[in-house]
């Protein structure tokens, strides 16, 4: 039975995937900043495992850590997949306060969980570290400068992770979304509807122009993702990025 730790796992992506691996029979520990939201999982997911946790905190990234550990006895696959948007705007008009922001959740966040995780994979001999990046991640993303420097930051600490850790038979990988469909995605639309002066259907269709596969991602297919990289069937698979996006040629 895995013991699985999910960051943001109360909503959108995090809660589908929290899903399938209650789905699969694992034991599941969610963190989440809304303790609204991880009751409401909790209630729909019998032996949820849920904790408060503002990933850009370090303390409380280390007392998360602790409870799940204790909680799971051990820990087999973590999925780093909090994350924000952060605002739409050029970089010359953007406050510093919010690149930090974004950095601090997205990247440093990721960063601290994942420090604190690794002596516990190492103790059990082997494990999977699944981080979220992005198609932003990939192609750059014009007016969300802080969002997607920080998903690129995470495909080059995925493949760090890779790198140090394969002796222990730890694997870790990216997933990189393209727009996943969700509430997210549309504030996202409104936010570049309002930079461009587009309609935000308009701005839906000009995503898709780019994609092969003219349809959003479903959360539930990245939650399928995360579940094979998770298992023995990907136990050869480690400091990847696997994007899930359509087949998006540029953001």
């Amino acid at each position: 039975m895995k013991r699985v730790l999910i960051t943001a796992g109360a909503g959108g992506i995090g809660l589908a995937i929290a899903r399938a691996f209650h789905a699969e029979g694992a034991r599941v520990f969610i963190c989440d900043i809304d303790r609204g939201a991880l009751q409401r999982a909790a209630s729909g997911l019998p032996g949820l495992a849920t904790h408060v946790c503002d990933v850009s905190d370090r303390a409380a990234v280390e007392a998360m850590v602790a409870a799940a550990i204790d909680t799971l006895g051990g820990l087999d696959v973590l999925v780093n997949n909090a994350g924000i948007g952060g605002p739409t705007q050029p970089v010359h008009e953007l406050d510093p306060a919010t690149w930090d922001q974004v950095l601090r959740v997205n990247l440093t966040g990721t960063f601290d969980v994942t420090r604190c995780v690794i002596p516990h994979l190492i103790k059990n001999a082997g494990g999977a570290i699944i981080n979220m990046s992005s198609a932003a991640g990939r192609f750059g993303y014009p007016n969300r400068s802080p969002y997607s420097a920080s998903k690129w930051a995470l495909i080059g600490f995925t493949k760090t992770l890779a790198m140090e850790l394969g002796e222990y038979n730890i694997r870790a990988n990216a997933i990189a979304p393209g727009a996943v469909a969700g509430e997210r995605v549309e504030r996202v639309f409104q936010g570049r509807a309002q930079a461009s002066g587009r309609t935000i259907e308009e701005e839906k269709r000009l995503q898709l122009v780019n994609q092969s596969l003219k349809y959003f991602v479903e959360a539930d297919d990245i939650a399928r993702l995360a579940l094979y990289l998770a298992s023995d069937a990907a136990k050869s698979i480690s400091g990847q990025v696997l994007p899930i996006d359509g087949n998006l040629q540029r953001a």
